[in-house]
């Protein structure tokens, strides 16, 4: 009897592809959390670039969003941009609400700080646009850096449905959709 002959030119097995993960409920997002506090999220700077949408709020120490807020924000097409900064651990920042063609939008710069991470963040301008043209600008004054705002990054996942979770520095969570 002859022995069979081992298929060395197979490549080996491949794991199955990763799948996104779909965007957390507040049970979940309090898992993800308690997870980031302790181990970090792993998160950088490529991770939270790009256009993103409010799309839940939940209240401090609450596991429901709340509803009405969100309803709100959505309406107004409450969103968050970041964009690489001038150096590579710098980022631009614009937040946004809408009502109609009338935009008020804030805009400045902010950094990753610490494991979890902490985005930090500053805003300089504060504008007033109708129709993309600019009604009314102000400068903005940066607070000290221990009042800076922070968004305490939990998770954010850009492929599938493409999210980001954060805990504000006033204790409310958020969830964002990533536009595509």
């Amino acid at each position: 009897m002859k022995a069979c002959p081992i298929v060395t030119s197979l490549p080996p097995p491949q794991p199955p592809p990763l799948m996104p993960l779909p965007p957390p409920d507040g049970p979940a997002l309090l898992e993800l959390e308690d997870f980031s506090r302790r181990e970090g999220s792993g998160l950088q700077v490529v991770d939270l670039i790009g256009r993103w949408r409010l799309d839940q709020v939940w209240g401090k120490g609450s596991s429901r969003p709340s509803s009405f807020s969100a309803a709100l924000l959505r309406g107004l097409a409450a969103r968050l941009e970041i964009a690489q900064g001038t150096t590579a651990d710098h980022l631009r920042l614009g937040n946004a609400v809408n009502l109609g063609a009338l935009e008020l939008r804030f805009e400045g710069e902010g950094k990753l700080q610490g494991r979890r991470p902490l985005l930090m963040f500053w805003f300089e301008r504060l504008q007033l646009r109708l129709g993309g043209r600019v009604l009314l600008e102000r400068p903005l004054a940066r607070p000290k850096e221990k009042r800076l705002p922070f968004f305490a990054l939990i998770a954010a996942e850009r492929t599938g449905e493409g999210w980001m979770a954060a805990r504000g520095r006033g204790g409310g969570l958020a969830l964002w959709r990533l536009e595509t």
